[in-house]
């Protein structure tokens, strides 16, 4: 969607560039930074009036929806593509301009840091920086083959800073920054520099842990809107088809899972996903919850009860369905070791979530419900999304079966 600047030159707030998002897991739209609790997304429709009319319920357990932004390209005089977002079109004051200096480490790191790729070693170090996104990560990793491999991207252990330090070793999934190479490249050959774009901005559910493990499940045996074409209804079917969305009802998205035992993130991709067998769902469930020392057991429980949470409340949602949404299983890699190391107790992450651990429905460009503004004459459906309710069932037995040791 192309809008107009809400804005005159030289009015409001300071433009934001917009980092990629460097948790991203999966998905194919481009997820970027706007500031330390706020990501954003391309608008759509369906999406917007999703979060519109979002049923109270549920709020505990989608992003907080924060506004609307205006984003444009903007190409420096080598040719690098880059986004700004314009401040003042619908987005709470608490959503300032970017500040490098002082915000997260994360979001600055494609200024500063290094990185180097595991399983691609002989393309030696590769500093990355926000301009260079476009071309140098197509130029220094083969993108498909790396992607679609077990990643373990790191920073290089042998650099250190101005006092002869090591740097603290993090390390990041590369699927954010090819979803951000490949809208680039949609924008700069579909709009010009003055076109403007409208963003959804969205809380950074991630934004408290600081070594985020995600897993993104697509949920439901279903994953074509109702506004499919047939071409794309019969590529969906045949995907589900072939996969444990058929047979569980969830599959595999994308995963990041923090090894403390080497200080890397264990990274699976959607196509990993997609040939899971139900069993290798089950074995990758528990990879998810090992840290590469041992299986986080404690965390079985407060993610069962979030989920049985959650089932409870899309069992009351009538005529909506979740076609192609995702569901977000979060919890932070450093906190056990953290935990145990000091002899302290758990910290609170979440309100009154006794635990260290997330549940959030994501991805609603697909979803339909009565009532819908972006589509007044939906298909009609009657009561609650019984797909979505399979896949939700079945992984929360498959999660009880790893709690009662099977």
């Amino acid at each position: 969607m192309v809008g107009q600047s809400p804005l005159g030159p030289g009015e409001g707030r300071a433009a934001v560039l917009l980092q990629p998002f460097v948790h991203q897991v999966g998905g194919h739209t481009s997820m970027l930074t706007y500031d330390e609790h706020t990501i954003c997304k391309p608008l759509v429709s369906q999406e917007l009036s999703f979060y519109e009319s979002l049923p109270l319920a549920m709020r505990q357990f989608t992003p907080q929806y924060k506004g609307i932004v205006s984003v444009h390209l903007k190409k420096d005089s080598l040719g690098n593509l880059t986004l700004m977002a314009s401040p003042g079109l619908g987005q709470p004051e608490s959503c300032g301009r970017l500040d490098s200096a002082g915000g997260d480490p994360a979001v600055t790191l494609w200024h500063k840091c290094k990185w180097t790729a595991s399983a691609s070693s002989d393309h030696g170090l590769v500093k990355w920086s926000h301009s260079q996104v476009t071309k140098t990560f197509k130029d220094s990793c083969p993108g498909k083959m790396l992607l679609r491999t077990d990643l373990q991207y790191h920073t290089d252990s042998l650099l250190e800073d101005a006092n002869g330090k090591q740097p603290e070793r993090k390390s990041y999934n590369p699927w954010g920054l090819h979803c951000h190479r490949q809208h680039l490249n949609r924008m700069s050959s579909k709009h010009n520099e003055n076109k403007l774009q409208q963003f959804l901005l969205l809380e950074n559910v991630v934004s408290k842990y600081s070594y985020p493990c995600i897993l993104d499940l697509k949920m439901g045996t279903r994953q074509h809107g109702d506004d499919a074409s047939e071409e794309k209804k019969a590529r969906h079917i045949k995907k589900c088809e072939q996969s444990t969305s058929a047979s569980l009802g969830v599959r595999i998205c994308g995963m990041q899972v923090y090894q403390a035992d080497t200080g890397h993130f264990l990274c699976k991709d959607k196509y990993y996903g997609r040939k899971l067998s139900p069993e290798g769902f089950r074995q990758t469930l528990r990879q998810f919850l090992c840290n590469g020392n041992q299986l986080r057991t404690d965390l079985l429980e407060p993610i069962i009860l979030r989920l049985k949470a959650l089932l409870s409340v899309i069992r009351k949602q009538s005529s909506y369905r979740f076609y192609s949404s995702s569901l977000l299983i979060i919890y932070d890699g450093q906190e056990h070791k953290e935990s145990a190391d000091h002899h302290l107790p758990f910290p609170k992450t979440h309100g009154t979530n006794p635990s260290r651990v997330d549940v959030r429905m994501i991805d609603f460009a697909h979803t339909t419900f009565k009532g819908s503004k972006s589509n007044p004459n939906p298909t009609p459906h009657d009561g609650p999304d019984q797909g979505y309710i399979f896949g939700l069932e079945n992984l929360i037995k498959i999660l009880q079966n790893l709690s009662e040791g099977k």
